[in-house]
């Protein structure tokens, strides 16, 4: 079968590799209708999270069941799901407690499992004409209608992006009524904007330096852009806030001085931020962590769903190279600021996600710029890595053969 694979910092190939088998009577063989490329991807294909030649990659699965074990009960062959990029098992004591991010079975070296990453355990990517899904009963979550429909793109972002999304809102403790500061407009930040406006947040900030994904800010109703190539972003969020501060200082002297930021931040960049004075130019790991500190008020939380890892061959520093980050925890402490992190776990979500997105109350795949083949992935992966203009959300589709 066709599968996309990492060959070297900054290169991946699609090669034949050996198909896919069930192994054990609780898996099933998905035919992937639709795969995304994550941000998160780009961290292997730099080669700054351990990976190792020939890997599958692809983390954000959707498809066709081909087949399943002989212990499968609730999806059979012909069924449309999509699989949560946590592979769980649904019974060991962090998946009863909701904490499917932690599983304690599926990785043999670590706590978590997922499809084609880094430290995930042995489980190949879906960016492939196949895959192979562990606890079929548990990990696929049924969908309706048909490969290709409307619905698809918005269905494939139940994989990661729309639950993750969701996750960072929960971190940050967004609530109806307050604001919310969330630096990054990629795929994750969009998607926690959105998921802060179906939370009902009075004022959404997103900050960004790339037109393309500020664009799409735009188009999320409440949220506002705040564009790094302007100036300060914290500085900006403040301007942007002046009318809300002084209206509340009218009701309450001196509230709005006191309280001038956002009573959440999020961040959906994670390690690889740029500097605020040179974006595009230099790396500051620890920006975001700066400017949320600065931004959000006292008794507030910070959620940080963007990716830190504990080893950066790539990193500005040598704390950076292992994981060793720089905060303002005097100021952080002082304002009581509440800080929150990790990856989603997806199954607690997906379901109500799922019938949001059916009730036509929501459309997640607003922001989604590319259908290609698997043969164009090496090209897709060079620009989605320069952070290309237009290049905000790529799907492959495996049954689609290349122009």
């Amino acid at each position: 079968m066709r599968a996309v694979v990492w060959k070297e910092p900054h290169k991946v190939a699609v090669e034949e590799v050996e198909d896919v088998k069930m192994t054990e009577p609780t898996d099933a063989i998905l035919r992937l209708t639709s795969a995304g490329i994550c941000g998160s991807d780009l961290h292997m294909y730099e080669g700054r999270a351990p990976v190792e030649p020939g890997e599958v990659f692809g983390h954000e699965n959707l498809g066709v069941i081909e087949e399943v074990g002989s212990a499968v009960r609730s999806v059979k062959a012909g069924d449309r799901v999509v699989l949560p990029f946590n592979v769980a098992c649904g019974f060991c004591a962090n998946c009863v407690r909701g904490y499917t991010n932690a599983c304690l079975t599926t990785n043999p070296s670590s706590h978590g499992g997922g499809y084609g990453y880094s430290g995930m355990g042995p489980h190949r990517g879906g960016q492939a004409e196949y895959v192979r899904v562990p606890y079929a009963d548990f990990n696929c979550l049924e969908l309706p209608g048909e490969p290709g429909d409307k619905l698809e793109d918005d269905f494939l972002l139940l994989a990661d992006v729309f639950p993750t999304g969701w996750h960072a809102a929960e971190l940050a403790n967004v609530s109806a009524g307050e604001p919310v500061a969330i630096f990054g407009a990629g795929p994750v930040g969009l998607l926690a904007a959105l998921s802060a406006r179906l939370k009902g947040a009075s004022e959404i900030y997103v900050v960004d330096g790339v037109q393309s994904r500020l664009a799409k800010v735009s188009e999320i109703e409440g949220a506002t852009p705040i564009d790094t190539t302007e100036g300060d972003p914290v500085e900006q969020i403040l301007e942007a806030r002046r009318p809300f501060r002084e209206q509340a200082s009218r009701l309450r002297p001196g509230s709005g001085d006191k309280m001038p930021g956002v009573m959440s931040g999020i961040d959906a960049v994670g390690y690889e931020a740029w500097n605020d004075e040179r974006f595009g130019e230099e790396q500051h790991p620890s920006q975001i962590l700066d400017d949320l500190v600065s931004i959000v008020n006292p008794t507030g939380q910070i959620g940080l769903i963007g990716v830190y890892f504990p080893e950066d061959p790539g990193g500005v520093s040598e704390d950076a190279k292992q994981g060793r980050f720089g905060v303002d925890l005097g100021l952080c402490w002082n304002k009581g600021i509440g800080i929150a992190m990790g990856q989603a776990p997806v199954k607690r979500y997906n379901r109500r996600l799922r019938d949001l997105i059916t009730r036509g109350l929501c459309k997640p795949s607003f922001f989604v710029s590319h259908h290609l083949a698997l043969e164009e992935a090496p090209e897709a992966y060079a620009r989605f890595d320069e952070r290309a203009e237009g290049y905000t959300k790529i799907i492959l589709q495996p049954e689609r053969r290349a122009a």
